[in-house]
């Protein structure tokens, strides 16, 4: 199992992508801080997110709550300003996959603090100045279970 932590999230139809994907995978999701929107059924409702109940969803305070209620676990800091590539790593059962809020990513302090675990997924061109949350959730992820043969 890994964790997907949104440090947060700010647009609700980006967490209910992610929310889809670790609810289709069995993925618990870590929303930490205070997140742009309501997480409420009304809203969840709203949005559609039918699979909602299905969604292993935590709610953390800060990452700290986090690094306490997993301390085995190691934590990756995904940034498009990180220079290691998310496939340079072996990851292990129990990894953290940490996306900033969309429009202020990581902060670079926290980069900094962390920088032999921050990583980025490289694009080709310099014309985006990065990817979807999403998008980018389901890349990692996805390159995760890969490596721990979670698909047969």
């Amino acid at each position: 199992m890994i964790h997907i932590i949104l440090f947060r999230p700010e647009i609700h139809p980006n967490t209910g992508n992610i929310a889809r994907l670790c609810a289709a995978n069995g993925l618990p999701l870590h929303i930490v801080g205070e997140p742009g929107f309501r997480i409420d059924d009304r809203s969840v409702r709203r949005a559609g997110l039918d699979y909602w109940p299905h969604v292993n969803l935590r709610r953390e305070a800060d990452l700290q709550e986090v690094r306490a209620l997993l301390p085995e676990s190691r934590f990756f800091y995904f940034s498009a300003h990180a220079e290691r590539s998310y496939t340079d790593v072996r990851y292990q059962k129990g990894d953290c996959l940490i996306f900033g809020p969309e429009t202020k990513g990581l902060s670079h302090e926290l980069l900094d603090e962390n920088r032999e675990y921050a990583l980025r997924i490289p694009m080709k061109t310099p014309h985006v100045r990065c990817l979807n949350l999403s998008s980018s959730v389901a890349i990692a992820a996805y390159e995760a279970l890969r490596q721990l043969s979670f698909f047969p």
